[in-house]
């Protein structure tokens, strides 16, 4: 894949699904078919060998297919396999940190829930924003109540970076998040526990834009904060 891809933010996020041991290069695959998208690797549950091991089999369907591959909280395993990016949480590293030690070009994605997390992020040289839950998700447990469409909007307002609503989303979510000013959305569940994986995100792609267009990513600022991202 064209390292240029790393400029760009795609509209549809797709993390991984390995609860109760789920092989999820199935899921994978059907997604790139569906078109520009960015595949978010997220194994929890997995030792640092088989998340590396994972990460690098998922570049290997993704990356031909032009799709952006980032790692969910490792920046370790994003760096050594090669990945496009990192996408951080309230208790991982720093953006402005990650941002010193990561190679020219790595997508930083940080999840926030309000306006001055979304500032301090965008400061600190955050590529993309995770904005959530949007609504009510049993994919991730403790998570904050919902902001709801009107939640989100407040954050969209008050940064220049696209924004990724995450958290209970699923098609027919899409338009009241896009009217909210989001630039995509990122799902587990709609695609993972769907009948059809490869339909399911084929109409996510649908509702946002055939093909959803990428974004390019904003130049990260020479100097700045290591703010912490907000509570994901």
């Amino acid at each position: 894949m064209p390292r240029s891809t790393r400029g760009l933010v795609p509209a549809l996020h797709v993390l991984t699904d390995t609860r109760g041991g789920r092989d999820p290069l199935p899921d994978v695959r059907a997604v790139v078919a569906s078109g520009p998208c960015a595949i978010q690797v997220r194994a929890k549950d997995l030792s640092d060998r088989d998340h590396l091991a994972l990460t690098r089999a998922v570049l290997a369907v993704a990356r031909p297919a032009g799709c952006l591959v980032v790692v969910d909280d490792r920046v370790d395993v994003a760096i050594a396999a090669d990945a496009d990016g990192v996408h951080l949480g309230a208790s991982d590293l720093p953006v402005g940190l990650v941002r010193t030690i990561s190679p020219a070009g790595f997508v930083i994605g940080a999840t926030v829930r309000d306006a001055v997390a979304a500032r301090a992020a965008d400061d600190s040289g955050a590529s993309y924003l995770g904005v959530g839950p949007a609504y009510p998700t049993t994919t991730k447990p403790g998570l904050p109540d919902p902001l709801g469409p009107e939640g989100v909007a407040a954050v969209a307002a008050a940064t220049r970076l696209p924004v990724i609503a995450v958290g209970g989303v699923t098609a027919a979510r899409v338009p009241a998040l896009r009217a909210a000013g989001v630039h995509g959305v990122a799902v587990v569940g709609a695609v993972s526990e769907a009948i059809h994986p490869a339909a399911a995100a084929a109409a996510l792609a649908a509702a946002l834009g055939s093909p959803p267009t990428p974004l390019a990513v904003p130049p990260a600022p020479r100097s700045g904060s290591e703010a912490p991202t907000a509570s994901r």
